[in-house]
């Protein structure tokens, strides 16, 4: 009988972890918040006739949060972005001009891997992010967190922000890998470089995608004006497609965190990978999973 009992448990735990891969269309529709915002981003007609409360920028969570970022911040992303971008473009030259077939099949490999790295990284901090620590948390808490607890009250927030504020943090990242790659290209013989050249491929992809994950991001929440190449990309699934992300904004946000190309959620989503750890981390730490997130969302004045 105990037997039958445990099999009848993990059954029904198995199918409640499915239950956010297995929504309907109309069910993460009702479950999620429309994409509408005073800017006219709408998603469809449900938009337009959905008589249900929607959060945004008049919620008063939202209007705390954006008021939080400061100049100081501003400051922050424009060295980043600057920064980055530059050794991006350096390091595409050195690219082109090393370029070789010799090594063409571990160079596809690399940059794959780059990818596919940057998919789950964005997934990890993501995860990270939203489910532990605060906004009143010294330094990090304002900067960091914050822009992850207004999205969640104010999803369609990200759309209205300009270039530098939507990935001036994601720029800060790949900074050190990439400066480290310029200076190989510079100092290392012609020989050392063409051995190592899968792997700068690997570290150049990873970096692209990581500094272009929020701008991929932002584009999964807009449903006018992208330009078509997003959309072909998107369509083809080798950014992170509108409908797949919507997904991640059922309440309470607990599934599909990768937010590069998504390609990861649906496998780390059936082995539980989030769970697992969030499961884990309440058991050494006694912390609850999104629990200043779920403040933020409560708020009302």
């Amino acid at each position: 009988m105990m037997e039958g009992f445990q099999m009848k448990a993990g059954i029904e735990g198995k199918e409640k972890r499915m239950e956010a891969v297995l929504l309907s269309e109309t069910e993460i529709k009702r479950g999620s918040m429309a994409e509408e915002d005073p800017n006219g981003n709408e998603h469809g007609a449900a938009a337009c006739t959905s008589r249900a409360p929607r959060w945004g920028p008049q919620h008063a969570g939202a209007r705390q949060l954006a008021e939080l970022y400061s100049p100081g911040k501003r400051l922050q992303e424009w060295i980043s972005v600057i920064l980055c971008l530059s050794l991006v473009t350096i390091n595409f030259i050195f690219l082109l001009i090393n370029f070789s077939t010799v090594y063409i099949y571990k160079i596809i490999i690399g940059t794959i891997a780059g990818i596919v790295t940057a998919d789950f990284a964005s997934g990890l901090v993501h995860w990270g992010a939203d489910t532990w620590g605060s906004v009143d948390i010294p330094v990090i808490g304002k900067a960091f967190i914050r822009p992850f607890r207004e999205h969640h009250i104010d999803p369609t927030a990200i759309t209205r922000h300009d270039f530098i504020e939507t990935n001036g943090d994601n720029c800060m990242i790949p900074l050190l890998p990439l400066a480290h790659m310029a200076y190989t290209f510079m100092s290392h013989s012609s020989e050392s470089i063409a051995e190592s050249y899968p792997w700068e491929c690997f570290v150049f992809a990873l970096s692209v995608f990581v500094l272009m994950t929020n701008q991929i991001h932002k584009w999964s929440h807009m449903y006018f004006g992208l330009p078509l190449w997003v959309t072909v990309l998107q369509d083809l699934h080798i950014i992170l497609p509108r409908k797949h992300h919507r997904v991640h904004h059922v309440s309470p946000h607990e599934t599909y965190f990768c937010i590069t190309t998504g390609w990861l959620n649906y496998p780390l989503h059936c082995v539980g990978f989030w769970r697992r750890m969030e499961d884990l981390i309440e058991r050494l730490t006694g912390n609850k999973p999104r629990s200043d997130d779920l403040k933020w969302a409560q708020k009302s004045e």
